[in-house]
């Protein structure tokens, strides 16, 4: 449920904002594409209740990993309890994003989302270490790695440009705007995390 209506939550706003002509269709901030209606509204409600199955899907994970590990403790349970809380802080990042559109109030917004991001890739790199450690299959435990380790490099990368791109806060960007390539790369990063989380919780499936 959490990796279908999250990824129906960012591309349904996404054409939505596209149709309406609110952003153009190449390379929008996420955050973009939710921040004037009809979009915002379905972006909002989305990405809460994405950040509720968020939160429910990090917690019932961590009540297996706890039930999994009583017979041989391969983790410790602090180390267990601190992948938990970081993911939470993760998803209240989402629903601040969510509560305050980029538009109306953008230093709560871009809190909140900078709190979603770190503590979501965060979370997803303590996770993997947590599938070594609990000898998940290889293969699985690779995987997620892989993941963690592109949602790694593309949340620096997706810092960096977005600290020189923002310096002009623009919902439309044209391919002839100043900073525009910084934008574009910014942009495709902040969606590859995004996404990355959306696959790391799809090999939960298999748990």
């Amino acid at each position: 449920a959490l990796v279908i209506w999250s990824s129906a939550a960012f591309i349904i706003s996404y054409v939505i904002a596209v149709l309406t002509r609110d952003v153009e269709p190449f390379f929008p901030y996420i955050s973009d594409t939710g921040t004037t209606p009809p979009e915002s509204g379905v972006f909002g409600l989305m990405v809460f209740i994405s950040a509720a199955l968020g939160a429910a899907t990090m917690y019932t994970k961590y009540k297996l990993l706890e039930k999994q590990n009583e017979p041989a403790q391969l983790i410790s349970s602090k180390f267990n309890i601190f992948a938990l809380i970081v993911g939470l802080f993760g998803c209240l990042g989402m629903a601040i994003v969510a509560a305050f559109q980029e538009t109306a109030v953008l230093e709560v917004h871009d809190i909140g989302a900078l709190m979603a991001f770190f503590c979501g890739v965060l979370h997803i790199f303590l996770q993997s270490i947590i599938s070594y450690k609990m000898h998940v299959n290889r293969a699985l435990s690779h995987t997620r790695m892989a993941i963690s380790f592109i949602a790694v490099i593309a949340f620096i990368i997706m810092l960096v440009c977005a600290g020189c791109s923002k310096l002009e806060i623009r919902v439309h960007w044209v391919i002839t705007d100043k900073n525009y390539i910084i934008h574009a790369v910014s942009a495709v990063c902040e969606w590859l995390v995004a996404f990355s989380f959306v696959f790391f919780f799809f090999t939960y499936i298999r748990e």
